[in-house]
């Protein structure tokens, strides 16, 4: 077991590397000519009467030019070619595959379950995009569900949160995330209740926007009561683009960028978010997921696959999912292992083609990037402070695990770091590094495809934002300054800064 001041001296030893970042020294994977040369294309912008270079390329060259259409997040990177591009097609497939419950006459398809809350990995990301809370009542939540967590009860449940071997404690019965289905014969764990109440924010030029706060409950628990202090936390399923270039951003381009102390005093403190790695058990840093849970685009798979669908995979080799043991009538049933195939439900090399096909994803090209009004906007985003969590750009590593990935200029306007947001936003449930009021920059490239992808232009964790003007607005805690600048501004201003967002 590693102890915690351990696990702060990893944090101190790499950031302290990371701030001497002057023309990167940093980086280790670059020659000190493609140091200078990714300082001076990542530097900030100071000239906003025009594009910056290759600035509408927001994943560099595999960046989709494709029609900015619904289909817009489902084409491959365009630097993908021959064999590469034939595993993309094949996990769009097992992406899309419907799985079925044990036993069934098709064997490679079943283990579903036996609770879950979809049936693929497609029906949480439809088109590859963002999802979306119930609409009413009858809307089958499948692209938002709860996480759920208790406070530690034991010494042994604190050591574990201390050492990283757990992030957070599932619920005793009902475990890290509410199921809203069961297979036949099982009943599902319980139902998402949604309510909203609205409140006004008033703006500069005798604006008013309505912000709607929503209250969770669960209805119908399948399996008695849940604990009566479990925290929740609701999850809408993030966009599926350019997760692989994210992956290949250097760890101490990230690192630099951390100041969880907030030594500089401009308000914005940033922290990494550490995750031990299951395979190796090594202490990495997390990038994915709402609080950057995940350090691969692989274990995020692997995590989902289990919680989500109650698929077993080779990360993961746990056939029933998030059943607990206090799911009796869960732990009961059939499950889908052929063992001539493997010893998991998604054995070889099915998890693998799954995390291509995710990691392959093409970011599309910026629109409008020249647009004086898009231009306006950009500048307004500088200025108010919104980059300073929202990093515009990067120069991904040179030693990426896939040549498509490396050494790229992209945009994803994310520092991947844990900030807080205000108590607005908290969720009350501490994960790992986060606390119940930090959430992870979220990446905002693509933001501008939202409606034309997802049919929706539902933001932040949980969707409670109807448009990016409200989402803005939910902003507190270190973003409260820059937020209270949006509300200062003209309506023209406020309508340049979206259209900027729009373009990305």
């Amino acid at each position: 077991m590693r102890s915690l001041p351990a696990l702060l001296c990893f944090l101190v030893f790499d950031s302290a590397i990371a701030g001497d970042h002057g023309f990167l020294q940093y980086r280790n994977d670059l020659t000190t000519q493609e140091k200078v040369r990714a300082a001076a294309v990542t530097a900030l912008p100071t000239d906003f009467s025009k594009p910056m270079a290759f600035e509408a390329n927001s994943a560099g060259a595999s960046t989709s030019r494709a029609l900015p259409n619904g289909n817009a997040f489902s084409h491959p990177s365009a630097n993908l070619k021959g064999k590469g591009k034939q595993d993309f097609f094949v996990g769009n497939g097992l992406f899309k595959k419907v799985w079925v419950s044990s036993p069934s006459s098709t064997h490679a398809s079943d283990g579903l379950g036996p609770l879950f809350n979809a049936r693929s990995c497609k029906r949480c990301h439809l088109k590859d995009g963002r999802g979306h809370p119930p609409s009413g009542p009858n809307d089958q939540a499948t692209s938002m569900f709860l996480r759920l967590s208790v406070p530690p009860r034991t010494d042994k449940q604190l050591l574990a949160l201390v050492d990283k071997t757990l992030l957070s404690i599932p619920e005793p019965t009902y475990g890290n995330q509410l199921q809203d289905f069961g297979v036949p014969g099982l009943p599902a764990e319980g139902q998402m209740v949604v309510d909203y109440q609205e409140f006004p924010v008033a703006l500069n030029g005798d604006e008013t926007v309505m912000l709607r706060r929503p209250s969770y409950a669960v209805a119908a628990l399948g399996y008695g009561p849940m604990a009566e202090d479990v925290q929740v936390s609701p999850r809408v399923a993030t966009p599926m683009i350019g997760l692989g270039l994210m992956e290949a951003i250097h760890q101490a381009d990230i690192l630099a960028l951390a100041d969880p102390d907030d030594k500089n005093g401009d308000g914005i403190s940033g922290k990494p978010q550490i995750v031990r790695d299951t395979k190796t058990g090594k202490l990495v840093l997390g990038r994915f997921g709402w609080k950057a849970t995940d350090a691969t685009v692989r274990a995020q798979s692997a995590g989902a696959f289990v919680g989500d669908i109650g698929i077993s995979n080779p990360e993961i080799k746990n056939s029933y999912g998030d059943c607990t043991q206090n799911q009796g009538s869960c732990t009961s049933m059939p499950n889908g292992i052929q063992l001539h195939l493997g010893d998991t439900e998604a054995p070889d090399p099915i998890l693998d083609l799954v995390v291509f096909y995710a990691k392959n994803l093409a970011v599309p090209a910026r629109r409008n990037v020249d647009a004086p009004e898009v231009l306006a906007g950009k500048q307004l985003f500088h200025e108010t402070g919104c980059a300073a969590c929202h990093r515009a750009n990067y120069v991904t590593s040179q030693e990426a695990k896939q040549p498509e990935h490396r050494f790229q200029l992209i945009w994803p306007y994310t520092d991947l770091l844990l900030h807080d947001m205000g108590e607005g936003l908290a969720d009350g449930q501490t994960v790992g590094e986060a606390s119940g009021r930090e959430w992870r920059t979220a990446p905002l490239w693509g933001i501008g495809l939202t409606e034309e992808v997802s049919g929706h232009t539902y933001f932040l964790h949980d969707g409670r934002a109807r448009n990016l003007l409200e989402a803005i607005l939910w902003h507190g805690g270190e973003a409260k300054k820059a937020r209270d600048k949006v509300i200062s501004m003209k309506p023209a201003e406020r309508q340049a800064l979206i259209s900027f967002l729009e373009s990305l």
